[in-house]
């Protein structure tokens, strides 16, 4: 019955598709995952004897000595064809079961012959003859006789016992075993229906991934502005950045080169005044120093030589720098004040805004689009439902639930009877091994009371009540013998061609799956159809599906849709063509349109400003006249060594207001020079460096100018042109990116409806269940090591009579002996 189950519950299910067994993770490139929800089961796809396996293993190869042939596949074919004619091919039979059959034959001689060996036995003794009379010859090797007899009897004994130890543990292993058939029974139907009842779930699962999926193309669609606006922002940002960086650049250098004039023109305006402020002290110095040379003492020797010396060095008090010649700079800096009436860093802002205002324009003119697509996303939704409700499943799974329920019904109906049924079987089992148990234990008794009972000094009549009791209980285990022995080889020989025959013709041939290469044979179900399975589950028997492939694949949990080939009765393929669902959208991104040629990076205002700053003249200014004259520093007068020297030369005139007033003039010098030369000599200093400056700025400045003009005009040519280009592209990779994430889910659905969902383990477990383990391992293996056990020890009972019937005679009371009138009595060691 559960194979059948297993076999239908497996065709109903090929016109549907059902639920899976391990989740199928899939990963989008953006990190969007789908995972089919898991199922969990409770019945184990492998079945483990324990340790008991190895008996069973050691029955299995005396099964194999004893039928070496191949599985008959032939035979079995013509069976199931009904061709097969038992007149005609009972040859075939018989090659196969040879090895079975000589077993069998030499059982039912042993059936037959026993009870007349005995009963001839029996006869035989009660007339004094085999051993009956109680009368035992000397012998001089008796002993060793004895000795012989009672080692080989234990050996045997031992032997039985080992067949009787197999005999209880496989009794018992079979009664534990069916025991848990009902364990067994509810969890294969248990995993069954959680196979059935989790494909709603998965179905559920699937289509609600369509809504997460849209939901995420819906995040993306009214994100626009940042992800294609933006997109194309970036794509022109190389482009027009550095453009306007450089126009910025340019404003600020106006304002510092405005600063720049201001500052040099300041100074030049100091430094005239402190030129001229020198020039009137040193002027002033000199007419006081010649109005004092004219004292009469410069008349007289030597005082005049030293006033003439005076007189000579005046021409070091001229100090001309040219300062007063240089022009003004307030033409230049009037020139720059007005340019910088046009305020040209709010006209490069108004470029940045401009240009960053592109992602608010893609979104503001692509508003209708969007709402068509999400119309279209909607509607792809529905025909998913659609293509949902299509594949036949509910309607197959209520149908096999229905049948499912009315198995287990009856299963579990028919296991009460089972198990009382096999409880008749154990008190079978258990009284055989019990009578083969009781036989041993005679022999054993006779063993133990024989062996030191035995007193060697004793004569055969005077031998002690120990001995007798051992050889009569030896005895006595041969009458049981005889009577039990021959119905436990019958149980023996049935169970041995029943079990023999399943585990060659059933149990081996399913391991190894040659029964089901048997049942793909083409025509052998129907000989109208090649391939029986693809004929009952589409009707089109050329279609390859065989039992095995469908086994194999459900043993490897593939999904039932590969399995049993769906795509010959509903190609998923054509109704999930990714190309049918995206088209639509793949037009409406191609049919967008984003305009964005009105961005101005820099209007004529702008333009003009930095044409009237390069035609202002700044880099035409004669710097190396302003830094020739400032380089020309007071310090050449030398106001400090000149008043050293007056002041020396004061020193060689006799007292007097002369000497006195030169002094004076010395002292007067040294001011200035503390006072306006050093201070006139700082400004000048700065005023070169400032200079430099002004010079090193301006130096490059039209060809900066036309620099930046020329590269304004290269970007707002770009714009104008070239910008359609960038937006194709982005607009083209925005559109992948939302297309992607539906083409990965329509993938996902493909992939998870034909390889992951309905995955048949379950199935293959079950039908596992039915035959490799409750049929060969529950049942058979135990039943095969029964008779194993129980034909081992029987089959020894034989050696076991022979040797205990001598044996016997050594230990029982004799009523007659032997009488020599020289007996040499040899000392011997009892046993």
């Amino acid at each position: 019955m559960a194979l059948t189950l297993c076999f239908l519950l497996l065709l109903g299910l090929c016109g549907t598709t059902v639920s899976e067994g391990l989740p199928s993770p899939t990963k989008s490139p953006d990190v969007l995952e789908f995972e089919l929800p898991a199922m969990n089961y409770e019945t184990k796809d492998s079945y483990d004897a324990g340790p008991i396996g190895g008996l069973f293993q050691m029955v299995r190869v005396f099964l194999h000595v004893v039928q070496p042939n191949p599985f008959p596949e032939d035979t079995l074919r013509k069976i199931l064809q009904e061709k097969f004619d038992i007149s005609a091919d009972y040859e075939k039979i018989i090659s196969y079961e040879i090895g079975i059959i000589i077993c069998a034959v030499l059982g039912l001689l042993f059936i037959i012959l026993m009870p007349l060996v005995g009963f001839c036995f029996g006869l035989c003794r009660c007339c004094n003859k085999c051993g009956g009379e109680m009368h035992q010859r000397q012998k001089k090797n008796g002993t060793c006789l004895r000795k012989y007899f009672a080692v080989s009897l234990l050996v045997i004994c031992i032997l039985i016992s080992i067949g009787i130890v197999y005999g209880f543990v496989a009794n018992h292993h079979l009664k534990t075993r069916m025991e848990r058939t009902r364990n067994l029974t509810d969890s294969n139907f248990k995993d069954l229906r959680t196979l059935l009842n989790g494909t709603p779930a998965q179905i559920d699962y699937i289509l609600g991934q369509y809504t997460t999926t849209k939901e995420r193309a819906f995040s993306d669609l009214d994100n626009i502005k940042s992800l294609l606006g933006s997109g194309i922002h970036e794509q022109l940002k190389p482009k027009v950045v550095p453009v306007l960086e450089d126009i910025k650049a340019m404003a600020e250098a106006i304002k510092e080169t405005k600063e720049v004039l201001l500052n040099v023109n300041s100074t030049l305006d100091q430094l005239k005044k402190s030129t001229a402020q020198l020039n009137t002290s040193l002027s002033k110095v000199k007419g006081d120093l010649e109005q004092s040379l004219n004292d009469p003492v410069c008349t007289v020797p030597p005082a005049a030589a030293t006033c003439n010396d005076i007189r000579t060095s005046l021409s070091q008090l001229d100090y001309n720098n040219n300062l007063g010649q240089l022009p003004s700079l307030d033409e230049h800096i009037d020139r720059v004040n007005n340019i910088l009436r046009t305020n040209l860093s709010s006209q490069v802002q108004k470029g940045y805004k401009s240009f960053n205002d592109i992602p608010e324009m893609v979104q503001n003119q692509t508003t209708d689009l969007i709402s068509g697509i999400k119309s279209t996303l909607n509607s792809i939704g529905s025909n998913i439902g659609n293509i949902s409700k299509q594949i036949p499943i509910q309607d197959k799974l209520s149908n096999f639930m229905d049948y499912i329920n009315s198995t287990e019904t009856y299963i579990h109906r028919s296991l009460p009877t089972l198990e009382e049924y096999d409880s008749y079987r154990w008190l079978g089992g258990l009284v055989a091994c019990c009578l083969l148990t009781l036989i041993v234990i005679f022999f054993y008794l006779g063993l133990l009371c024989g062996t030191f009972g035995y007193d060697q000094n004793a004569t055969p009549t005077r031998r002690g009540c120990i001995s007798n009791t051992g050889g009569v209980f030896l005895m006595v285990g041969v009458g049981v013998s005889f009577l039990f022995c021959w119905i436990l080889m019958a149980i023996v020989v049935v169970t041995f061609v029943v079990g023999g025959n399943v585990e060659k013709l059933v149990c081996e041939p399913y391991q190894n799956r040659k029964l089901f290469q048997v049942l793909d044979t083409p025509y052998l179900l129907n000989e109208n159809w090649k391939f029986y399975l693809s004929g009952m589950v589409f009707n089109k028997p050329d279609i390859n599906l065989t039992f095995e492939q469908v086994y194999r694949d459900c043993k490897e949990n593939k999904g039932i849709y590969a399995t049993l080939k769906l795509e010959n009765s509903y190609n998923i393929s054509e109704h999930l063509n990714i190309q049918d669902y995206t088209g639509n959208i793949i037009n409406d991104f191609e049919n967008m349109q984003v305009n964005i040629d009105n961005v101005v990076l820099l209007d004529e205002a702008g333009r003009k400003h930095l044409l009237d700053f390069n035609s202002s003249g700044i880099d035409k200014i004669d710097y190396d006249a302003y830094l020739a004259a400032v380089n020309k520093t007071p310090r050449e007068l030398n106001l400090s060594l000149f008043a050293d020297n007056l002041e020396a030369k004061a020193n060689d005139l006799p007292q007097g207001n002369l000497k006195q007033s030169l002094k004076s003039t010395a002292e007067t010098i040294r001011t200035i020079y503390h006072d306006q030369v050093i201070p006139l000599e700082q400004l000048m200093s700065t005023a070169y460096k400032t200079i430099q400056e002004l010079k090193h700025n301006s130096s490059g400045l039209p060809a900066r100018v036309t620099n930046i003009l020329s590269s304004l005009d290269s970007a707002q040519d770009f714009l104008i042109k070239h910008v359609s280009s960038v937006i194709v592209q982005e607009m083209k990779k925005y559109g992948n990116t939302i297309i992607g994430y539906f083409e990965h889910y329509l993938q996902w659905v493909k992939i998870s409806i034909t390889e992951h969902m309905a995955a048949c383990k379950p199935v293959a477990t079950a039908l596992d269940s039915a035959v490799d383990v409750f049929l060969c391992s529950y049942i058979t293996d135990p039943v095969n090591l029964f008779w194993f056990g129980i034909g081992k020890a029987t089959i020894f009972l034989l050696p076991a009579i022979i040797f205990a019937v001598k044996l016997a005679k050594y230990y029982r009371r004799m009523d007659s002996e032997d009488v020599y009138d020289d007996v040499e009595t040899i000392p011997v060691k009892n046993f």
